[in-house]
């Protein structure tokens, strides 16, 4: 119950999406009649897919009208858990990992994002929200409209810094296999929660990511997470990125008329 009821908060208190409407894509592929073909040739731009755009994770609503019949942000299950495809009692966790899970799931305890913190990697590409990716010959940015912040992968040759402070979203190196673009990712902190569930992770825990845009509306993703400290062995989801054509993303200061954390269960 508490596991629902603050996955309802955690949506709740998000943006209700890109808001700079009716902004045509420019060289956007379009059917007849005006609407961008999502099935279209992948952009291309020096040789490589070009990933730029405003991209959300495709949802997978529980029941009629969104999260829990709310009509709010419909989700993926691996926002929701990030071990969905394990049956109960198989998750290859450990016993800190159980430990730590367990502890978020006490009264009061609310995840990061509902005190207005960052979502890490790889959960914030798979918020209920958009975010925005501009490629350039040297880095590719992301631009997450959740609490506005961004992401920066280097694909310039660099390598990881020998021994970097934790931060919420790593440093990430990018190259390319083909057409798939391959981030490594690495110095996080311990602070950021796998999913609305509360799995956590260690300090030690490396994400390498796999982007795939398979045509102009979609982009195949395959993260697999790497944690001694949390899981017995690699974890790899799957999900796709829809394309969130002639719109862009904005402002989103969770802070600003925040009300929803006093509600939570384990509140006065």
């Amino acid at each position: 119950m508490r596991f629902g009821t603050g996955i309802v908060f955690a949506c709740l208190c998000l943006t209700l999406g890109a808001q700079w409407t009716n902004q045509p894509t420019p060289g956007a592929p379009r059917t007849p009649d005006g609407k961008v073909d999502m099935t279209g040739a992948v952009p291309r731009v020096n040789g490589k897919p070009d990933l730029s755009g405003i991209w959300q994770a495709e949802a997978e609503p529980r029941g009629p009208g969104g999260l829990y019949g709310l009509g709010e942000s419909p989700n993926s299950k691996y926002f929701r858990d990030i071990l969905a495809d394990f049956k109960a009692g198989e998750e290859p966790m450990t016993p800190a990992a159980r430990e730590m899970l367990r502890q978020h799931g006490q009264p009061g305890v609310v995840g990061p994002s509902l005190v207005c913190l960052p979502d890490g990697v790889p959960h914030a590409d798979r918020l209920p929200e958009p975010f925005k990716i501009i490629q350039t010959p040297s880095q590719i940015l992301m631009l997450y409209e959740v609490e506005t912040i961004f992401r920066q992968i280097f694909t310039d040759g660099r390598k990881h810094p020998v021994d970097p402070s934790p931060t919420w979203l790593g440093y990430s190196v990018g190259k390319w296999e083909g057409d798939t673009l391959v981030v490594d990712t690495m110095g996080f902190n311990d602070m950021s929660w796998l999913d609305a569930r509360g799995h956590g992770h260690s300090e030690d825990m490396r994400v390498e990511e796999r982007f795939h845009r398979r045509d102009f509306g979609h982009m195949e993703v395959t993260a697999t997470i790497t944690d001694p400290k949390t899981f017995t062995k690699p974890v790899t989801i799957s999900f796709v990125e829809q394309l969130l054509p002639d719109t862009d993303v904005f402002e989103h200061i969770c802070y600003e008329n925040e009300k929803d954390a006093a509600h939570l269960p384990g509140r006065k």
